[in-house]
């Protein structure tokens, strides 16, 4: 019986110990969008790998990254032009440091009257590993534009995307 009990324990701590190194700090306003910290990109790539029939458009953007900031004003006209879409979603992965969440990030969202989930990808130290599973052909620069459906890419492009550019593979793809 104590080996019993001893082996729940320790699987509880095992439990608490995981879920702890997993951690996302997420906060939803009153409008449903999400502001997360995300320190495992697994759990970033579940937000948007989904068979829903739903296109994701997923941008990676910072703070202090003067092309993205100078490409989100027309990314945001998009979204606001196909946010009553139901098979339709933009999310913004911020790639500032995790310490810029709750001052950067959150004040540029504000101040820029940014609609869309924003989830702050902190997972530096296995960057290596993730940035060839968003494509193969990124190197890491940024702004970058991904778009899935069904769990599949795609497209994915380095680089800025103007208004036109955004519209036209969305209506192709959506």
């Amino acid at each position: 019986m104590k080996k019993l009990v001893f082996g729940g324990v320790l699987s509880l701590v095992l439990v608490l110990f995981s879920c702890q190194s997993k951690k996302e700090s997420t906060e939803t306003d009153e409008t449903g969008q999400q502001i997360a910290l995300i320190t495992d990109y697994n759990d970033l790539f579940a937000k948007f790998t989904k068979n829903d029939e739903k296109l994701y458009v997923i941008n990676y953007w910072a703070t202090w990254c003067k092309p993205c900031i100078e490409e989100l004003p027309e990314f945001m006209e998009v979204n606001n032009e196909l946010k009553d879409n139901t098979n339709f979603k933009m999310i913004l992965v911020s790639l500032d440091k995790s310490s810029a969440l709750e001052t950067d990030v959150k004040a540029f969202i504000e101040k820029n009257n940014i609609p869309t989930d924003v989830y702050l990808l902190s997972d530096n130290k296995r960057q290596m590993e993730w940035i060839p599973l968003v494509n193969e052909r990124w190197s890491g620069a940024i702004p970058a534009t991904a778009l899935y459906k069904n769990g599949k890419q795609l497209y994915f492009t380095e680089g800025t995307l103007t208004k036109e550019q955004l519209k036209e593979l969305i209506h192709k793809h959506l």
